[in-house]
């Protein structure tokens, strides 16, 4: 059973950032890398052939999401995700700790990383309202499918990774939101994260024994701590400490101090274990993430803004159904080598919108990933001949001119 590895390859003199490889039992990974999501073993509106041809190099599913519907006992008999959706690559599956926080006390709430003019009442839903209520040893979900209860534990939510067959799994957390207090912060890290990630680190070990036949799955901790130096310093230690294959950096994070929150872990966490960062995708946020040490980073936003009308060019994001596209037979973006640019203009795609057709979400989402996966693949490139400060200025001034 070969071991989830990573190979640092470059080094960034005088910051933490690397380029690397990440050697999975499905294929490598080479870093930085943006990871696709594929919340419910599928990448919304794209085949896994539109999703290999925009670049990515490997899918995030969510735990969560395949207990309750198709059940990761169904998917294990398919002989794992990847086949079950026909993804040849390398796989990741979240553990449901997003959904604590979604599902919990920011249940139908904006879950933001500003904290100027919010108020806790804006980020925090009254605890009857809520469709998931944590305690020490676990946390029990509603489904929202039909109301049923469900309880996930550590080694429940591993069982199901487990199941599902990723190759890199996440540790059981608490996300919390950045209304919360420092006495909350620090109880939910060291009374539920931090011994979660700890009998999530022992139940998949005890199924690699069971299961010697099966490829290695790798589990990352998930490092929470909110905005708080000692914090987010203490729990990097203790999953230092670890046998843990890598880490996920996750959790309450105020945008404007991203960087400098994700070098504090990095400054200790082992140099040759891969770093991912949970559910970023806007530039300016990979940029700083990457120039700290983070190695993967993964978010829905390029399927979901592509839903909602909106595309990527090199000048920030449009929206196709604004009334200048309506006779633009030009593509999207122009030079971009993407399918979609390759063969459709505005004026169809937004056509497309109006009338409803759903052929306008698998064009527009095959542009935004292939737009962002290709920056991220330029920005690797960018770490390895030196140039990635210059070239970080000259694409953040344009984008968000």
């Amino acid at each position: 059973m070969k071991k989830v590895s990573y190979e640092v390859k470059t080094r960034l003199s005088g910051t933490l950032a690397r380029t690397g490889v990440i050697h999975t039992p499905h294929g490598d990974i080479q870093t930085p890398a943006f990871i696709v999501v594929g919340t419910k073993a599928s990448v919304k509106s794209l085949t896994p052939e539109q999703v290999s041809s925009s670049g990515a190099q490997a899918v995030l599913a969510n735990g969560y999401h395949l207990y309750l519907q198709p059940g990761h006992e169904l998917i294990e008999k398919s002989g794992g995700l990847g086949k079950f959706m026909h993804w040849q690559g390398p796989t990741f599956t979240d553990s449901g700790g997003f959904q604590v926080l979604s599902l919990g006390s920011g249940f139908k709430k904006t879950l933001s990383m500003e904290i100027e003019g919010v108020s806790p009442d804006d980020v925090i839903a009254p605890r009857k309202e809520r469709q998931a209520w944590v305690d020490n040893d676990g946390v029990t979900f509603k489904s929202y499918l039909d109301g049923s209860m469900h309880r996930f534990t550590p080694e429940q939510s591993i069982q199901i990774q487990h199941g599902i067959g990723a190759d890199i799994c996440f540790a059981f957390d608490e996300l919390t939101s950045l209304m919360d207090s420092y006495t909350y912060q620090a109880e939910s890290m060291r009374v539920r994260t931090q011994p979660w990630a700890e009998r999530s680190l022992h139940e998949m070990q005890r199924l690699r024994k069971l299961h010697p036949e099966r490829p290695y799955q790798a589990v990352f901790g998930v490092l929470q701590g909110a905005n708080y130096e000692d914090l987010r310093r203490e729990t990097a230690q203790w999953m230092a400490d670890r046998e843990f294959d890598g880490y996920g950096i996750g959790g309450a994070i105020e945008k404007e101090r991203l960087g400098e929150i994700v070098q504090w872990c990095n400054e200790i966490l082992p140099e040759d274990r891969p770093k991912h960062m949970l559910g970023i995708s806007e530039p300016d946020d990979m940029f700083a993430a990457v120039e700290h040490g983070v190695d993967t980073f993964d978010c829905v936003s390029p399927t979901r803004v592509g839903r909602n009308g909106a595309f990527y060019t090199f000048e920030g994001r449009k929206n196709i159904r604004g009334n200048m596209y309506k006779e633009d037979f030009t593509p999207l973006l122009e030079g971009c080598q993407c399918y979609t640019c390759q063969n459709y203009t505005k004026a169809y795609i937004q056509h497309l919108f109006r009338a409803k057709e759903l052929l306008a979400n698998t064009l527009m989402s095959i542009h935004n990933e292939c737009f962002i996966v290709g920056l991220v693949d330029q920005l690797r490139a960018s770490i390895e001949d030196g140039t990635f400060y210059a070239f970080r200025d000259d694409w953040l001034a344009r984008y968000y001119q």
